[in-house]
């Protein structure tokens, strides 16, 4: 009788399985990565794309004010004819863009809202170019500027917040103001909350830069909340007179108040010399 083979002979490694569990991961992994591109790449493959058609806008339609690699450039008179947008972030292009303000249609003191130029994909591609030049602020997520949800406490306290930092320029109810060397603060009741929120994080023209430091993100939020009730308000009333105030009530009091009033004692006046058979110009007798 032959000896028994030994069973340690026979036994398996203990680490036999798992090498053989994580070979059929590899090659799982293997044939995935084989099939299936890299998010990240394609990500990154349709950034680069919305870079590159940014540029060629850029170069078209911003390029003779901005220069050719947005360092700015001059008028050919010594003077600026376009700031450099290095560092300015995709915000600051997203809010001038898309309010219309750029291109502008001639330099001057004060650069008016009017309908965009392009289209919410190709200001995109813009503000991701002027983002990839440098660092800067990004477009804020829709979430930083919903106020569908906010409550009646957050309204009146973003009306605090705003009677305190914006109503020297933007008047107490938004309709905007004048500012020196021909400048004005514009009226806000035509404003979208992504564009408010926009303007207070990069201050666009004369507007000073509220950052998050300065007014945190949830304080941005009420303020637009306060503003947007202000666009939603009705006048009780039913005339609004600009809602400037005690100066056009009392304009309106003394030139058609008043005004009236004059012409209904002259009427007044008229009507009882006629009954008397007289006429203003008929001399009293004696």
């Amino acid at each position: 009788m032959s000896a028994a083979r030994p069973r340690s002979a026979r036994r398996r490694h203990r680490s036999a399985g798992l090498v053989v569990l994580l070979l059929g991961l590899l090659a799982v992994g293997s044939a995935y990565a084989a099939v299936v591109p890299d998010a990240a790449v394609a990500d990154r493959s349709s950034q680069s794309q919305t870079i590159e058609e940014g540029r060629k806008l850029f170069a078209v339609g911003c390029s003779s004010c901005h220069g050719l690699n947005a360092e700015g450039a001059g008028n050919g008179e010594g003077e600026l004819a376009g700031p450099s947008l290095i560092g300015v972030g995709a915000a600051a292009v997203d809010f001038q863009v898309g309010t219309g303000r750029m291109p502008a249609v001639q330099p001057g003191a004060q650069i008016p809202q009017k309908p965009p130029s392009y289209t919410q994909e190709e200001i995109e591609a813009l503000s991701a170019y002027v983002a990839s030049l440098a660092p800067g602020p990004a477009v804020p997520a829709e979430e930083s500027f919903d106020v569908s949800n906010v409550t009646d406490e957050q309204i009146t306290r973003g009306g605090e917040l705003f009677r305190t930092n914006c109503t020297a320029c933007h008047n107490f109810a938004g309709k905007g103001g004048a500012l020196p060397n021909g400048r004005y603060a514009p009226s806000l009741m035509d404003s979208t909350p992504r564009h408010i929120y926009q303007a207070m994080l990069t201050g666009p023209q004369q507007m000073p830069v509220f950052s998050d430091q300065v007014l945190q993100p949830e304080d941005k939020r009420d303020i637009i909340a306060y503003i947007v009730a202000l666009q939603e308000q009705k006048d009780p009333g039913g005339f609004g007179l600009g809602r400037l105030g005690p100066v056009s009530e009392g304009l309106w009091g003394w030139l058609v108040g008043i005004g009236l009033l004059v012409a209904v004692a002259v009427w007044i006046g008229a009507k009882g010399m006629k009954a008397k058979g007289r006429t203003p110009d008929t001399p009293e007798k004696g």
